[in-house]
């Protein structure tokens, strides 16, 4: 049975979050695989959608941030997630931006952070992925696996492409589908690559390298574009404009091509200026972050249509949060601040009230 989360929880929160947050993933990579993994065990709720050709056993994943090298992948698999999405990976080791740069405001159930990018490489990434049972005896661990990649701190923006390309190159092999991330702010310039004409640059050329990959491969993987909640509704009708552009959105649908994951943190600190922490740098995530999120991701359905694969993240603390996230269009959800604030019964409770909600017809 797994340990209720109140009883450690106040032992977590009188931590430093850095500090609870490595202690954290340390312990479920040495657990996962073992009897100790029961401490955190639940069963995977089944609510089967399809989704970018991908067959997900539910509509709940891990959002990419919490297991940034890809350590923990079958002690997530062994809460209930339907999918689990590790990184963001960068080409080469990076240490991020000076600590402190992780900071609770439990006051409004959020967290502000500017970890940047902070991982081992792609190196060190995909040899953990190879040591997971998600890998080694894929029909144990029936989750899909995302990988989600963006660019080192010290490559120039003119030249993120080849960092992109890099680590797709590096991580292909190993994903059911890779999230480019262009929307962390805590990476000098990165949201400039949402613009219209610099993501389309950008985008085609992964597609390219996607489609020579997939040749030396067989096997084609989805591509996500992981955007931020700040973008106003001009720019989010050109954000889509591009994707049409790089490809019709129901062969999107219909072929698994490409994707979005909407939201990333957001800079808009309105809500929590008044709190301790409230004015530090970083991207905001956690409740602050619900309404903005949703709305984002109404525009976006609007702009795309009924069958562009959509998946939604960003204040998700409760399962009523999880269901307004489906009801504006979202097709499944990610977690991660309301993880860490509700615990892994959140998972459970998210999946489950999923299950009432009704799947959208798919193309694919």
């Amino acid at each position: 049975m797994p340990v209720p989360y109140a009883l450690i929880k106040p032992l977590f929160f009188a931590m430093d979050p850095e500090v609870v947050h490595d202690l954290t993933v340390s312990m479920l990579e040495k657990t996962q695989r073992t009897p100790w993994a029961s401490l955190y065990r639940q069963p995977r709720i089944e609510d089967p959608m399809r989704l970018c050709g991908l067959n997900f056993p539910n509509r709940v994943g891990l959002a990419a941030g919490l297991d940034k090298n890809a350590r923990c992948i079958d002690a997530w698999s062994s809460m209930g997630f339907g999918f689990v999405e590790v990184g963001t990976v960068t080409p080469r080791p990076q240490a991020g931006n000076p600590k402190p740069r992780i900071f609770r405001l439990p006051q409004e159930r959020a967290l502000i952070n500017r970890l940047g990018f902070n991982n081992e490489g792609t190196d060190r990434f995909v040899h953990h992925i190879g040591q997971s049972l998600h890998l080694q005896r894929p029909t144990l661990s029936p989750v899909l696996l995302g990988l989600n990649i963006g660019k080192n701190a010290t490559t120039p923006i003119e030249e993120a492409s080849q960092d992109y390309l890099l680590a797709l190159e590096a991580v292909y092999a190993y994903a059911d589908y890779v999230t480019i991330n262009i929307s962390s702010p805590n990476t000098k310039n990165l949201r400039s690559l949402q613009s219209d004409e610099a993501l389309f640059a950008l985008l085609t050329l992964l597609d390219q390298r996607r489609q020579e990959l997939a040749a030396k491969s067989g096997r084609r993987v989805p591509m996500m574009v992981k955007i931020a909640p700040d973008m106003d509704e001009e720019e989010l009708r050109l954000f889509a404009l591009t994707l049409k552009r790089l490809c019709p959105v129901d062969e999107s649908a219909k072929q698994g091509l490409w994707g979005v994951i909407a939201t990333n943190t957001t800079l808009n600190k309105e809500r929590v200026a008044h709190l301790p922490h409230g004015d530090e740098a970083g991207g905001l995530s956690g409740a602050p972050l619900t309404a903005s999120s949703c709305h984002t991701i109404r525009q976006l359905r609007e702009h795309l249509g009924a069958h562009f694969p959509l998946i939604g993240v960003g204040g998700i603390m409760s399962a009523d949060d999880a269901v307004e996230k489906i009801k504006a269009g979202a097709d499944c959800v990610q977690l991660y601040s309301g993880l860490i604030y509700q615990g892994p019964a959140l998972i459970k409770s998210v999946a489950q009230a999923l299950k009432n909600q009704p799947l959208k017809p798919t193309l694919s």
